[in-house]
């Protein structure tokens, strides 16, 4: 007997700081999916606030965590103080080792990259920490998504859609992957360009890199921490 498709666990880390585009975009792919059952999951279960104030509740804590088929993993200010967080890192690599596929979403690349997980792999995040890639040991790739076997990545913020529709096309084929596309009318017409440092005005990048300098600042240093933990030579890095 066909009880239907079969379920797929994906689960996200969420935590203080987090970036809600950054989960909530793919959670309107992946969710979506057919036979998903999209979990959230915290270092608690208590609620948390994302950078601009929205308050979001995980459903577990990343203890109670099942086993997932899709590990998503979004970024955002608050994941500095994750970075060397041991009970985050743990549950990182044990769940992306069970994970059938990693979708990592902007800054999510940097806490993969300090629980050691980028080592040799091909990836990106967002444009103003893709500089610290090589410090985890990673090959830096300018693209809006990157593959790199089960590993997804997805460029700044709203790139995590691009990503989410990506992976739900390498897992149910690109039919399924574009009738959500067509569901959440995802056809982006923006009203002028200045997404990417390439293509904005150069007033605007300036803006831009002065308002994140400091938390660039604190993220460098911190990559630094983690490259000499994970064996790399810093020095040796061309930036």
């Amino acid at each position: 007997m066909n009880d239907g498709p079969k379920t797929i666990e994906i689960g996200a880390l969420v935590f203080p700081g987090i970036d809600q585009i950054d989960l909530t975009g793919p959670f309107e792919v992946l969710s979506r999916m057919p036979g998903a059952r999209y979990r959230l999951y915290g270092l608690t279960s208590d609620p948390v606030r994302d950078v601009m104030g929205l308050l979001l509740t995980p459903d577990a804590a990343l203890a109670e965590a099942p086993r997932l088929d899709i590990l998503h993993v979004p970024g955002g200010p608050g994941q500095q103080a994750l970075m060397e967080d041991e009970r985050v890192m743990d549950w990182l690599r044990q769940s992306s080792a069970d994970a059938g596929r990693v979708l990592s979403v902007c800054t999510g690349a940097l806490l993969l990259g300090a629980a050691g997980l980028l080592k040799g792999r091909r990836a990106t995040t967002h444009w103003a920490s893709h500089h610290l890639l090589p410090y985890f040991g990673a090959t830096p790739v300018d693209q809006r998504v990157v593959v790199d076997g089960k590993w997804t990545f997805a460029a700044g913020v709203t790139a995590g859609i691009d990503g989410a529709l990506r992976l739900a096309a390498d897992l149910l084929g690109d039919e399924i992957a574009q009738e959500i596309q067509l569901a959440i009318a995802y056809a982006p017409e923006p009203p002028f360009q200045s997404g990417t440092p390439g293509n904005a005005p150069p007033q605007v990048l300036q803006t831009a890199r002065k308002a994140v300098a400091s938390l660039t600042a604190q993220r460098q240093a911190t990559a630094e921490r983690v490259a000499e933990r994970l064996g790399i030579d810093a020095g040796t890095l061309d930036m």
